[in-house]
């Protein structure tokens, strides 16, 4: 079956998210074998991580238990690789670092994890904050020869106290004060059907675990908390644990 017949938008490469439409009469569906949610109208969310492989495959199965599948595409993302053949990793954290880490880690996926009611991942994303864009998702070092962690997220560069507004109707899910280690004041919003936004490194969080967010609605603001060289908003996305790039999710800044 051919992958126009899920009305399928854009968003088929690594680090991209695209909505679709299921054939009349699907009674569920996956993506290389795992659940997708889909909505009473038919409308279901999917996204590939920035390391998803060069081919996924979607399956709606109808109610009298026959099988439409698709094989999809899937583009490969351009990332910005930076070589320093020279200079070595340095991976000795902290004993206070060590000490924390698995409680935040395992908080923020309980976080990602939550689900909620919320219909934002139906929405056009706007901008949490608007500047100059200071960090690309994707991008990675490579320390004589072993790569360093990719950038999972896209970095806005503001001054502190700047407003961060929600860039889709969403559910609270945690609200990291006092700061974690790495991410500081960490806010993460559930926009519905495995997709979320994180926002990190905020000065001051306004919102609450269990609020209801709307598009557009403060929600904290601009900080350096956490492992941060100066004042920025680090926005992360994620679907069912894949890492998309916030970027042309939004599209152009305004």
């Amino acid at each position: 079956m051919p992958p126009e017949r899920f009305g399928l938008g854009d968003g088929m490469r690594q680090g991209g998210l695209a909505l679709g439409t299921v054939p009349a009469g699907t009674r569920s569906l996956t993506l290389d074998g795992k659940p997708v949610a889909v909505a009473p109208d038919g409308r279901f969310v999917i996204a590939f991580d920035r390391d998803a492989g060069p081919r996924a495959l979607l399956v709606a199965e109808s109610a009298d238990g026959t099988t439409l599948a698709a094989t999809l595409p899937v583009a490969p993302g351009t990332w910005r690789i930076e070589r320093l053949p020279t200079l070595r990793k340095v991976p000795v954290p902290s004993a206070e670092f060590a000490r924390r880490r698995a409680g935040e880690m395992a908080r923020i996926v309980a976080a990602r994890n939550v689900g909620s009611d919320a219909d934002g991942w139906r929405q056009h994303f706007v901008w949490p904050a608007t500047g100059r864009i200071s960090g690309l998702f994707g991008a990675q070092r490579i320390y004589a020869g072993e790569p360093g962690s990719y950038h999972g997220g896209v970095d806005v560069a503001k001054p502190e106290g700047a407003r961060v507004i929600a860039p889709a109707d969403g559910v609270v899910t945690l609200a990291a004060d006092p700061p974690f280690t790495l991410e500081g004041r960490l806010l993460i919003l559930d926009h519905g059907h495995g997709l979320t936004s994180a926002f990190l490194h905020l000065s001051r969080i306004d919102v609450a675990v269990g609020q209801h967010v709307r598009q557009g609605e403060p929600i904290g603001l601009v900080g350096r908390t956490g492992r941060a060289t100066g004042p920025h908003l680090h926005w992360a996305m994620t679907w069912n644990g894949a890492r998309i790039d916030p970027q042309p999710v939004a599209g152009a800044m305004r």
